[in-house]
């Protein structure tokens, strides 16, 4: 698999994939109509090329040439000569829709049409193109670049041959391929996002984040309590996430808490902004 693979969107995730891709050899093309969007990506991906030939990570060449493989621009219809599409647009079902339709209007019929949705069915951004049987999701987790495995959702027509396409493009990457079912939040983050809601929920008993996450950590032995990681997924993803898994399952649990949606409505996103359920200035 040698071709070249679009990236749709350089936020936090689309610029970590495309760092992933360009790192592993694979010519970029990232779509992003926002300039300030590509000018942190560039500096973003720029430092983290930095980094890798200090410890001397990977092959120095293939270091030196990945930001040279990457294209940027701000047109979609640009994408005629890709063999595979990421898309990772900011979390909203029309949004996703509206572009699933044009990718498959300005990509070669035989390219994949990819999704790192965290919540959106498959089956619905298949329904906007014309193949959904070349179209399934890959939820990366963020940080892209140091994790090591991948939700892979297939849809209900996603063919074989597909899904054979996406886990070869995964291994290349250096991921694990973890393969589910097609069903809203699909299981990690229909699980995940409810275990962060009921925890910033139990603020309002005034316990705090510190002593959430410190039970998790040093009781369960996780790595990171679950106000920490939404901090890390970024709260404003968090709330869109389940905002999209209440409108599409319909279940009350999925709401947003309100010392969730508080910090949002300050801008406290976690630590992409210094602050969220914890103080990282």
């Amino acid at each position: 698999m040698t071709g070249t693979v679009a990236v749709i969107g350089a936020g936090t995730m689309g610029a970590g994939i495309a760092q992933c891709l360009a790192q592993a050899g694979r010519d970029v093309i990232v779509v992003e109509p926002d300039p300030n969007a590509v000018a942190r990506a560039r500096k973003s991906l720029d430092e983290a090329v930095r980094l890798a030939l200090l410890l001397g990570r990977g092959d120095r060449r293939t270091a030196l040439e990945a930001a040279r493989r990457v294209r940027w621009t701000d047109r979609i219809d640009e994408l005629g000569e890709v063999d595979f599409v990421i898309e990772c647009a900011t979390e909203r079902i029309e949004l996703k829709e509206r572009l699933f339709a044009e990718l498959d209007r300005h990509c070669p019929p035989g390219a994949v049409l990819a999704s790192a949705t965290s919540a959106i069915p498959i089956a619905r951004l298949a329904a906007a193109t014309g193949r959904p049987e070349q179209v399934l999701g890959l939820h990366f987790m963020n940080p892209a670049p140091l994790t090591d495995a991948v939700e892979v959702v297939r849809g209900e027509q996603t063919s074989a041959h597909t899904l054979t396409r996406a886990t070869d493009l995964l291994t290349a990457l250096g991921k694990e391929s973890i393969v589910v079912g097609d069903r809203p939040g699909f299981v990690l983050n229909r699980l995940l996002m409810l275990t962060i809601a009921q925890a910033a929920a139990t603020l309002d008993t005034g316990t705090d984040a510190a002593t959430v996450d410190a039970l998790f950590e040093r009781c369960l032995g996780h790595k990171m309590g679950p106000l920490r990681t939404a901090d890390l997924i970024g709260l404003d993803n968090v709330a869109d996430t389940i905002d999209v898994l209440h409108r599409e399952t319909g279940e009350d649990h999925y709401r947003v808490p309100p010392a969730l949606a508080t910090l949002v409505a300050a801008g406290h996103f976690g630590r992409k902004t210094g602050q969220g359920f914890h103080d990282y200035r």
